[in-house]
Formats: C-alpha cells, sequence, structure tokens
C-alpha cells in the first residue's frame, strides 16, 4: 500500500480534492473510499450531495489511479482531462451526509496517445451508481496546453 498523500497525486487543491483516501490499486483499478462531509462545495442544503457529483469522484478516483502509477515510477503526476462518460446512472438522488462510499475505476482501455476508458461503481449504503469515464492525459501536458492557449487568442 501506499502512504502518499492525496494531494500529491491529483492536480486538485483544498476542498476541491473530494475523495478521502486511497484504498488500493493495482495495475488496472484501484478503489477509494469517501465519507460525506455535510459541508462541502457541492452539498445541498441537507447536507446532503448530489449523485450527479458522482462523476467527480469516479473522475479523482482515476485521476489518483494514475497519480500512483506515476509516484510508483518515480514521475511527476500530471494533468489529466474527463473528457465525459457515458451511461451515468444511478439508482438515488443524493448521497446522505455521513454516507461513507466506496469507489471502483477499473481501466479497460488505454493507449500510447493518453486516451483511456475506465469503467467505475460507487457503492454505499443503498447506493449503487455506475458509469464509462472516457479521460485523456496528453503526453506533453505544458505543451498542450500552451498550444491550446494560442488557438485560443487567436
Amino acid at each position: 500500500m501506499n502512504d502518499w498523500p492525496l494531494a500529491e497525486l491529483l492536480p486538485h487543491a483544498g476542498d476541491m480534492i473530494l475523495i478521502d483516501r486511497i484504498l488500493s490499486f493495482d495495475d488496472e483499478q484501484i478503489h477509494t473510499r469517501l465519507t460525506v462531509k455535510p459541508d462541502g462545495l457541492f452539498n445541498l442544503p441537507d447536507g446532503s450531495l448530489p449523485a450527479w457529483v458522482g462523476i467527480e469522484l469516479m473522475a479523482q478516483s482515476v485521476a489518483a489511479f494514475a497519480g500512483c502509477h506515476a509516484r510508483q515510477k518515480g514521475n511527476p503526476v500530471e494533468l489529466g482531462f474527463l473528457l465525459g462518460t457515458r451511461k451515468f446512472e444511478c439508482n438515488v438522488d443524493a448521497f446522505a451526509a455521513g454516507s461513507e462510499l466506496t469507489i471502483h475505476g477499473i481501466r479497460s482501455l488505454e493507449d500510447d496517445n493518453g486516451m483511456g476508458v475506465f469503467e467505475c461503481h460507487i457503492h454505499g449504503p443503498g447506493i449503487e451508481a455506475s458509469a464509462r469515464l472516457n479521460v485523456f492525459r496528453p503526453p506533453q501536458p505544458s505543451q498542450y496546453l500552451e498550444q491550446n492557449r494560442e488557438s485560443n487568442d487567436d
């Protein structure tokens, strides 16, 4: 197991880090955990977390997967992008405050150009959610961002 702080594995900061910890990871998958806190950035007035935030929980778990693998290889953690999702399904409208959620991401495809697909699931008390995430991790993130910035300036 690892003891890397999440802030060193994710390109997020402070309150934008929504997952609490990595339970396990290997070459193809990751398991993370979150206890829903009632006072987060995205919480509803009753303290629950809207189910649509589940997509971000899945995306952060995938980012943690990439971060863990980068750290294992002695490489820096790099920026990645959530391109979209297919078939996000959830059997609840919100995750109640205090609910303990486990997020499981399984890599089903990743190519040499940085494109990837992950099958993701969230489980909790009476909670079942799933989605397929399409992600992109450019080989040279800083160059990629600079190219996009220049093309937007034109």
